[in-house]
């Protein structure tokens, strides 16, 4: 029906989303979703057993310099990034208003080096995000003006499956366990991605990569 919003189920009306903390029932929709969920729980698992200081991160959307620029699966900013400098519009799955958390590989770095001196976080599983959802075609939008281009994403309109609609990081956890706060914001992050990109050569494989979904009915 192409209406994109999660529903309440008794009187609905859409539902409003919240930040995901590590509290989450977690019921993985997709092969991807689960195999990390397996080598998170398997690593922790064997801290427990071998007493090894294990910390399980879950990293959010992370984005910044010398991503693959030409993997398809690399993250949005990079394919974004690429369609850009290649002339094309970006991709955009459902209407663009799903929202993500984008993390600065900086940010990201830092979160990992607090985990490995943190003794109180030993056993955990942690978000590592900025607390701070965008809507995808956001991104796609705040890209091409730091690239200098009038490309409007091209919103498909179809669904990949195991999506979800909204997903952004509560980062409480992180704050009183790491003492980490996110110093990177993503108009900021953004534009140093952007200055980067432009040096870089890219080959666009995005619409090949939704094709095969298409092909294989993995996007409707």
């Amino acid at each position: 029906a192409r209406e994109w919003e999660v529903r309440c189920p008794d009187c609905g009306l859409d539902a409003d989303p919240v930040p995901t903390a590590e509290s989450k029932p977690l019921h993985p929709a997709s092969i991807y979703a689960i195999s990390k969920l397996d080598q998170e729980l398997m690593c922790l698992a064997v801290g427990r057993a071998y007493d090894i200081g294990v910390v399980a991160l879950r990293y959010f959307n992370t984005y910044g310099p010398r991503q693959a620029l030409s993997n398809p699966y690399t993250g949005v900013a990079a394919i974004f990034s690429s369609r850009l400098i290649n002339g094309q519009p970006p991709l955009v799955f459902e209407d663009g208003a799903q929202m993500r958390d984008f993390i600065h590989v900086s940010d990201v770095a830092r979160a990992t080096m607090l985990a490995l001196g943190s003794e109180a976080a030993v056993g955990e599983a942690i978000n590592i995000g900025t607390g701070e959802p965008v809507s995808v075609l956001g991104v796609a939008e705040v890209l091409a003006g730091h690239i200098g281009v009038d490309l409007p994403a091209r919103i498909s309109a179809t669904s990949r499956s195991g999506d979800v609609r909204h997903c952004w990081a509560d980062i409480s956890k992180a704050r009183r366990l790491l003492g980490f706060e996110p110093r990177v914001r993503f108009a900021e992050g953004m534009r140093e991605l952007v200055e980067w990109v432009r040096d870089q050569e890219s080959d666009d494989h995005s619409e090949a990569a939704h094709a095969e979904l298409t092909q294989r009915g993995l996007a409707r």
